[in-house]
């Protein structure tokens, strides 16, 4: 490993918040934050990785410090973030459990992906997982005794915060909010009602003190940060001095809700708002960016494409992102500005020095559609709207399917049956819609040929 030139020159942080999704995005959103709070000095953070030792490893190297580039057509601006105390891996489960009981730790922040939650849409953990069933079990053993907090070794996030919350719950470290940061609706009040499935049977004690300890906080986070190649790392590190660097857009935005019962940064400071109802800011970010960014990963790939800003210039592509946009804006409540967040979107996704690969984008995009399309389709179609977008974006995502373009996938034969199985995949509501499906199909046809640019 190459030595880092960056080191503190004062003492880190104290840790008092606990963040389990360590990478690019969470550095340059939740710590950024954190660092940039008039009172940031006090809320060190204890990083705990996915998987993955080498960003733990690169990152303690150089005491928690990184530095975030954030690049546009103005140039590059850099500036060292201190927040991250210290960097784990997800697998240091004794350090983990130590973080979480203790007194001094009031917050868990998480980015652990749409999928990291192993929860199914009725927000129970998915049991036919191995992992689930593994940690559950894990769980089961703590509680009744037959196992040891320092023997146990769950594997999924939830199950590992778990451990971590009844480690917590018999050190008597009080209360505490876990605030969650990924791209899912009412993303605390998932995680709440998810985690409280996972225990009340195997840990009834764990769970009471959950409901009585346990503050579940959502928020809507909005700042695109894509994963940088090989190259451009190595140019980074060189010019920067840092072995674990991010790359970012100068554009950032949260909105929080919920209560923090053992206190929090001042956040507010650094531009995060609070907000007693973030339904629809939640609404608005996750059908307008995310569900854009899905609908261009599906259709710019199949037309030979590969970062956002490639297929934003593509007339077909924006043509459909505007009418995808269009259906979302009928489905969102007034007052939230959207026309503006329209035209911000536009000029970040076309901003050719943040090169988002769609390749990166189209990951779990089977899990993506539900969370991100089929709401406003479902929304609109109550309504008898056309749901035009929508439409375009789900036959999109059924054509680059059927072309082995999405992780998991493989080639097919496109058929009405076959387009009525994905879209009952995506909503029962909508795959029983004849006149929508029939408008999906419409649009398969339409694509049809279209392989990576060959029309």
């Amino acid at each position: 490993m190459t030595l880092s030139s960056l080191h503190r020159t004062s003492p880190a942080p104290p840790v008092r918040i606990v963040h389990l999704g360590l990478g690019a995005f969470s550095r340059s959103h939740t710590a950024w934050y954190t660092h940039a709070s008039p009172n940031g000095e006090e809320w060190g953070i204890a990083a705990y990785t996915g998987r993955s030792r080498d960003l733990s490893d690169r990152l303690s190297a150089q005491e928690g410090l990184f530095t975030l580039i954030q690049r546009d057509d103005k140039g590059d601006r850099a500036e060292v973030v201190a927040s991250v105390a210290r960097a784990h891996p997800g697998d240091d489960i004794d350090a983990l459990v130590q973080d979480l009981a203790a007194a001094e730790t009031s917050i868990v922040t998480l980015t652990i992906t749409e999928v990291g939650y192993r929860l199914g849409f009725d927000d129970q953990p998915d049991d036919a997982d191995p992992m689930v069933a593994h940690d559950r079990e894990e769980l089961r053993s703590v509680a009744t005794g037959r196992l040891t907090l320092s023997k146990a070794r769950p594997v999924t996030a939830p199950g590992r915060l778990l451990l971590g919350l009844e480690a917590r719950r018999r050190a008597g470290g009080g209360p505490i909010a876990v605030l969650s940061c990924d791209n899912i609706p009412d993303n605390g009040g998932r995680l709440r009602r998810g985690l409280i499935a996972w225990v009340e049977g195997p840990a009834p004690d764990l769970c009471q003190w959950i409901n009585a300890n346990v503050s579940f906080v959502s928020s809507s986070v909005d700042r695109i940060t894509p994963r940088i190649s090989a190259p451009e790392e190595g140019i980074l590190r060189a010019r920067y001095g840092d072995q674990a660097p991010v790359v970012t857009e100068p554009f950032r935005d949260w909105v929080i809700s919920g209560s923090f019962p053992a206190g929090r940064p001042a956040w507010e400071g650094a531009g995060a708002r609070f907000v007693e109802d973030i339904e629809p800011w939640e609404a608005r970010k996750l059908w307008l960016l995310n569900g854009a960014h899905t609908l261009l990963a599906c259709l710019g790939l199949l037309r030979g494409h590969e970062t956002v800003a490639d297929a934003i210039a593509d007339p077909v592509c924006r043509s459909a992102v505007d009418a995808l946009w269009d259906d979302a804006e009928v489905a969102l409540p007034s007052g939230i500005d959207v026309g503006a967040y329209r035209e911000a979107l536009l000029e970040r996704f076309a901003n050719p020095r943040i090169a988002h690969l769609l390749g990166q984008i189209v990951q779990d995009t089977d899990t993506k559609i539900q969370l991100r399309v089929t709401p406003v389709a479902e929304i609109l179609r109550a309504r008898a709207d056309e749901a035009r977008g929508c439409g375009l974006a789900l036959a999109a995502w059924i054509t680059a399917r059927a072309n082995g373009l999405i992780p998991g996938s493989n080639a097919a034969q496109m058929s009405p049956d076959h387009v009525k199985t994905l879209v009952h995949q995506a909503s029962a509501v909508l795959s029983a819609d004849e006149a929508f499906l029939a408008q999906v199909n419409r649009f398969v046809e339409s694509f049809a040929g279209v392989t990576n640019g060959r029309r």
